[in-house]
């Protein structure tokens, strides 16, 4: 029997902190729910609307990831559509979820973001470009400011 295809792509904002748990058997879970807004033309005024779906990523991935995803960072998710069913007070119910295959993170709340200090640099290294420095789990950049001067008589100015 062939398995069809289920395959969901979002791009969002979490709306709490993400939770760590742990199956019976001690597998790791991550849950996590976003808000993944799309507009719609009322008259005529275009409006947000806001859709919300309840994320659930399994395995050592959710574990090392739970620390990152906190309420109001951005997010992309790929994953699978699942519909969970039990029954409450005799009656059934569902609701469908997303099992994450892939999470990658976009930012976060511009409030989260915590200036670097400033270092300062040695004469020899004012030349070089800087590189990449690993901070709090995610790499960034910083281009250096002005003109890079190499001494090869070229300069990255821009001529025009």
């Amino acid at each position: 029997m062939s398995e069809d295809i289920n395959k969901v792509i979002l791009l969002g904002r979490l709306t709490r902190d993400s939770e760590l748990q742990y199956t019976n058997s001690g597998y790791p879970l991550c849950k996590m729910s976003i808000a993944s807004n799309t507009r719609k033309k009322q008259g005529e005024q275009w409006i947000d609307e806001a859709n919300f779906f309840d994320i659930t990523l399994w395995g050592k991935r959710g574990e090392s990831l739970n620390q990152y995803l906190l309420k109001g960072s951005q997010i992309a998710i790929d994953g699978r559509l699942k519909q969970e069913r039990w029954e409450k007070d005799g009656l059934k119910r569902s609701k469908v979820t997303i099992d994450a295959e892939n999470i990658q993170l976009l930012g976060g709340k511009k409030e989260a973001v915590k200036p670097e200090p400033q270092q300062q640099q040695q004469p020899q290294q004012q030349n070089q470009q800087q590189r990449p420095q690993q901070s709090g789990g995610y790499e960034s950049y910083k281009p250096p400011s002005g003109p890079v001067n190499n001494n090869d008589g070229y300069t990255d100015e821009i001529p025009f």
